[in-house]
């Protein structure tokens, strides 16, 4: 029975180390599998250490169950207590060992999973707050530059609109004084340009004067020399062709008779010849005619009117007693030598009419006018004149 008992409680020795034994690998096969899981996720340490604690629950329930049949197996060897106390002593200390062992282990895993997990929390709690500072921190930079752009281009804008204020008031304030300066220059150049003007006109005007006198005294003294010289050539010729004169002066005016006109021509038709050297007096004159709608040409001196007779016949002759070369008593002569021109009304303007008037009635001057003479006399001349077939004999206005 002692013997029995003894190989029962070496096989529950056995049984207990065997399970020690086991418990041991299985320890040291955890551990090293923690050592393998460090370097795996969180979430599989917490899923290892579940499954170790399943695991170790029963290994717990096997070692109950195997307390429990010792025990059962040492009441039944009843009559061996202390073998039984012994044995049962041993296998609780074993147990108490195996759980002590368990427990140390599984502490131990619950620290390095609770480690590993608090260690994985905080890393990812670090990660996630690295990412939310440094969101953080790119949404304020962010907001930052972009509010900083805001207030820029609203400076920008401000300061252009201001710019373009200040640039358009410059530019009004140039342009009135601009055209204030415009204004002046233009008032001080129309004043100054009608004081030149004025004085200009003055100046010709006085000028004019002088020169008209200064030109009538010279021409004067000119065309006398000229005139004497010309009737002491004309003399000769003058006897030697009266007869020839007479004769074809008969035929003209009977020529001139037949081929006078019923009735005046209108003033539009009429063709009246101004022959002066004055310039002045040529416009003057011919301004006046104009202005009564007669036709106007003119001559600078006596043989250029016969030219312009040769080509044209006028219906009246305006002409200047002195003028260089062919005066006006010679022009005369020479057109009523003419049986086309012997008839033709010839009006003689002269300074000094009385003296020149026994002159112009023999060489046929139609109506001698003295200087100044008034307009309306010139007109009722030419109209006198028009009027019918005018007799180479003078009339006196």
């Amino acid at each position: 029975m002692t013997e029995y008992l003894l190989w029962v409680s070496l096989a529950v020795l056995g049984l207990a180390a065997v399970v020690w034994a086991v418990l041991r690998r299985r320890a040291q096969a955890r551990r090293a599998a923690v050592a393998q899981s460090k370097v795996k996720s969180a979430k599989a340490a917490v899923r290892a250490a579940r499954a170790e604690a399943r695991k170790r629950t029963e290994d717990e329930e096997a070692a109950v169950q195997a307390r429990q049949a010792a025990e059962v197996e040492a009441a039944r060897l009843q009559a061996q207590e202390d073998a039984e106390r012994r044995a049962a002593q041993v296998q609780q200390q074993a147990a108490e060992e195996a759980e002590r062992i368990e427990a140390e282990r599984i502490a131990a895993e619950r620290a390095e999973a609770a480690r590993i997990e608090a260690e994985h929390i905080a890393a990812e709690r670090a990660e996630a707050a690295r990412i939310e500072a440094e969101r953080i921190a790119t949404e304020r930079a962010e907001a930052a530059r972009v509010e900083a752009e805001r207030i820029a281009a609203e400076r920008a804008e401000a300061a252009r609109i201001e710019a373009e204020h200040i640039a358009a008031e410059r530019a009004e304030a140039a342009r009135v004084e601009a055209e204030r300066i415009a204004t002046e220059r233009a008032e001080a150049a129309r004043i100054e340009a009608e004081r030149i003007a004025a004085e200009r006109a003055e100046a010709a005007r006085i000028e004019a004067q002088r020169l008209e006198a200064d030109e009538a005294a010279r021409l004067e003294a000119r065309r006398v020399a000229a005139r004497e010289a010309a009737r002491a050539a004309a003399v000769e010729t003058t006897r030697r062709e009266a007869e020839r004169q007479q004769a074809e002066r008969e035929a003209a005016e009977a020529l001139a008779a037949a081929a006078a006109p019923a009735s005046p021509k209108p003033r539009e038709q009429v063709l009246v010849m101004i022959a002066d050297d004055s310039k002045i007096v040529r416009v003057k004159t011919g301004r006046l005619l104009s202005a009564q709608n007669y036709q106007v040409c003119f001559a600078e001196d006596g043989a250029d009117a016969a030219r312009q007779i040769a080509e044209r016949v006028p219906d009246v002759l305006i002409t200047d007693v002195e003028m260089p070369g062919m005066d006006g008593f010679q022009l005369t002569e020479h057109l009523r030598a003419h049986p086309a021109t012997a008839r033709l009304p010839i009006i003689m303007i002269t300074a000094a009419d009385d003296r020149h008037r026994e002159d112009a009635a023999r060489v046929g001057v139609s109506v001698l006018l003295g200087k100044p003479y008034p307009e309306d006399q010139l007109i009722a001349s030419i109209e006198a004149s028009l009027s019918g077939a005018p007799s180479p004999a003078m009339e006196t206005a």
